[in-house]
Order: structure tokens, then sequence, then C-alpha cells
């Protein structure tokens, strides 16, 4: 790969990080003989009237509780719930961490920087999807303390199939 395109692809990712950082919709830039130009698209307006939801067999999201510890993200960076493409996700929902368990990895300027619970609990959501550009502050997992220890899956590193 030519050293050059490797560079500009990097500095690409960054004004992409930058863009949703700032919630910018649009920005143009030049390096060296190329324009570029970075557009998100719109959010929808707000319309007047809510839409009413259909019942659907997908169940909805856990409201937070107040034993919920909610994990946030560091830094700005695409989030991972694995440390390959190939690999089983460091956890999913429903397992049950201990505190200094890997939960994902955020890259950021081709660092992975692995995240870790603070807190032994339940994961009872995960919000980003994989390979979604996260911001700094950003909620990435509801963790519940409240699950006795000994209960539920393992998900240290060395005892995961």
């Amino acid at each position: 790969m030519d050293e050059r395109y490797a560079g500009e692809t990097q500095i690409l990712r960054e004004l992409l990080a930058i863009m949703h950082e700032h919630d910018l919709q649009t920005i143009k830039v030049k390096l060296g003989d190329a324009i570029y130009e970075l557009s998100r698209p719109m959010e929808p307006a707000p319309s007047a009237e809510p839409a009413r939801s259909v019942a659907s067999d997908e169940p909805a999201p856990p409201v937070a509780g107040a034993n919920v510890t909610k994990v946030f993200a560091p830094l700005t960076g695409v989030f991972y719930r694995s440390p390959s493409p190939d690999a089983a996700a460091y956890v999913d929902v429903g397992d049950r961490v201990q505190a200094g368990d890997v939960l994902c990895v955020l890259e950021a300027m081709k660092l992975f920087n692995e995240i870790q619970s603070d807190d032994a609990g339940t994961i009872v959501r995960i919000i980003p999807g994989n390979g979604e550009l996260v911001s700094q502050g950003d909620e990435l997992f509801w963790i519940d303390p409240s699950t006795p220890l000994g209960t539920g899956p393992s998900t240290s590193l060395g005892t995961r199939p």
C-alpha cells in the first residue's frame, strides 16, 4: 500500500471522528491533488406527532434502573466487541463480568485500547454496534451489579470457550 494513501486514509478517519464529535454534517478538505468531501446523512426532523410503534418480536431494550452501572467511552474511536473479526465477543448480554474484565476495544489512531469493567455484575445492555464510531462520553455498556457472585457465565478471558 502506498504510504501517502495510508496517511490520507488515517486523516480521513480522524476527520470522520471530528465530524461525529462536533455533530458536523459536511467537511471538504484538499489532500495533495485530491479533494475529499465527507458528509453524514441528515437526521430526520421530528414529526408533529410521534410515530406509533407496531408490536415486534424483538424485546424493548432494558431501562436503566438505580442499580445499573453505565460504562462510558473514555475516548473517541471505533467500537469493537472482539479482539479480531473472527474471534468471539469479549462479552454478550447476560454475561457475568468481574472488575478488570475486558469488555471491548476502542480503536483510535491505529491503537486498540482495551476498555475494562470497573465493577462486577451482569451485562444488561450493549449500546453501540460493532464497528460503530463512538465519541468520548458515549454510553457503551450497562452492568447490573446486583447479580450475586457465582451465578451466570464468567467472561474472564481464561475461562471463556
